[in-house]
C-alpha cells in the first residue's frame, strides 16, 4: 500500500521518526505522521529564513494554524497544515502540546544562540523531547509516561545537534551552549568558521559521553502502545556512542534500521 501524502512527506523529511512511527497502531499512524511533518516545519523556521524576525513570523503562522483547528475554523490550504488540522479536530493531537512545540522553537531565534547549558537542556526537552511527549500522549501514554518520553526524546535531540554541527555551521548557525563552548576556549563564531576544530571535536566527544551516561540511568518504561514515541532513543544511543568514540556522524545504515525494528517488535528500548 502506498503511503499517504502526509506519510510520504514525513518519510522524505524525517526518515528517522517515520521509521519509528511505523510501530504506532494503524489507527494513530496518520496523526503521528502529521506530528512529524509539523515538527519539520517548525525546525525549518529559522534555517529557512534570513533573520530571526522572519523565523518568528513563520512560527506564529503555525501557532495560528493550531489555534484555528482548536477553534473549529477551516483548515489552511497547506500540505502539512491540513492533515494537522484534521488530527487536532479528530482529537488525536493535543493543541496545547503543539503550541508548546512552537514556543520551544523561539529559543532558536535569539541573537547569540543558547547562552547556557541550562537553556540548551530546556530547549532539547521542549523540542525533540516535546515531540516524543506529544507523540506519546497521542498514543495513549499518561502524564508520567510522557515525561519519561520527554527525557528520551531530548537525548535524540542532543545526538541530532552533535551530528549536525557542520551542517548548522554551513547555515551560519551554532546550537551548542555558549557557556560550554567558552569552557573549551571556543566561541560560536569559531564553530561556524571551523567545525572541524580539534577542541570542538573533544567537546563533542565529551558531551556525547555525558549523554550516554544520562541515558544509562534514565527510565525507559513506556506503555507498549506508545513505543513508537520512544524509538528515536535507539538511534540516539547509537549516534552518541559513535560520537563519543570520535567517529563522524555518517549516514543511516542497515544496523540503525534493524536496531529500531528489533526494539519496536519487542516493545522495549
Amino acid at each position: 500500500m502506498s503511503p499517504s501524502a502526509i506519510g510520504a512527506f514525513a518519510r522524505a523529511h524525517d526518515p528517522d521518526r517515520f521509521l519509528c512511527a511505523l510501530f504506532a497502531p494503524a489507527e494513530k499512524r496518520e496523526a503521528i505522521f502529521a506530528l512529524i511533518a509539523f515538527n519539520h516545519e517548525l525546525a525549518r523556521a529559522r534555517e529557512a529564513t534570513s533573520n530571526p524576525m522572519a523565523a518568528l513570523i513563520r512560527l506564529q503562522w503555525w501557532r495560528d494554524a493550531v489555534e484555528e483547528a482548536r477553534a473549529g475554523r477551516p483548515a489552511r490550504r497547506h500540505e502539512v497544515a491540513a492533515p494537522l488540522h484534521a488530527a487536532i479536530a479528530a482529537g488525536l493531537l493535543d493543541a496545547d502540546a503543539l503550541i508548546a512545540l512552537v514556543d520551544a522553537r523561539d529559543a532558536e531565534t535569539e541573537e547569540g544562540g543558547l547562552a547556557t547549558e541550562e537553556a540548551f537542556v530546556a530547549w532539547l526537552r521542549g523540542t525533540a523531547g516535546g515531540w516524543s511527549a506529544a507523540a506519546g500522549a497521542a498514543l495513549g501514554a499518561d502524564a508520567e509516561a510522557c515525561e519519561v518520553l520527554r527525557a528520551l526524546g531530548a537525548a535524540y535531540g542532543l545526538a541530532g545537534v552533535l551530528r549536525s554541527v557542520a551542517a548548522h555551521a554551513s547555515q551560519g548557525r551554532c546550537l551548542l551552549p555558549v557557556d560550554r563552548l567558552a569552557a573549551s576556549g571556543l566561541r560560536p563564531a569559531q564553530v561556524m568558521e571551523k567545525p572541524g576544530d580539534a577542541a570542538l571535536g573533544a567537546l563533542l566527544r565529551e558531551m556525547a559521553a555525558e549523554g550516554l551516561a544520562a541515558l544509562a540511568g534514565a527510565r525507559r518504561d513506556v506503555p507498549p502502545g506508545a513505543i513508537a514515541a520512544a524509538l528515536p532513543v535507539v538511534l540516539a544511543r547509537r549516534d552518541l556512542a559513535r560520537i563519543a568514540r570520535g567517529h563522524g556522524p555518517g549516514g543511516r545504515g542497515l544496523g540503525d534500521r534493524l536496531a529500531v525494528s528489533w526494539a519496536g517488535l519487542r516493545h522495549r528500548v
